[in-house]
């Protein structure tokens, strides 16, 4: 089955992220390797999503920020449960 370039563009994000089956990951590459188009743009979104990472992957919340989180998570999910009516 032959891709449309557009379709190819529209999954690469996904095959970059690893969001895809290994099935839709060997068409999308089959592709690539025959269509200088789209081999250009993967390799020009691969490049930023690299540098997104470098520059962004490595932020991580402060400890007691992500402790806060986790009680106010707790606290409405216990609430919320609470408040569900079980007469019926």
């Amino acid at each position: 089955m032959e891709l449309d370039c557009t379709a190819v563009l529209a999954d690469v994000w996904l095959m970059l992220d690893g969001e895809c089956d290994e099935a839709t990951r060997a068409r999308l590459q089959h592709h690539m390797e025959h269509c200088s188009p789209c081999i250009e743009a993967y390799g020009i979104e691969e490049k930023v999503k690299n540098l997104l990472s470098r520059k962004c992957g490595g932020d991580r919340a402060p400890d007691s920020l992500r402790e806060r989180l986790t009680i106010e998570i707790r606290r409405t999910f216990v609430v919320g449960e609470s408040s569900v009516d079980t007469s019926e």
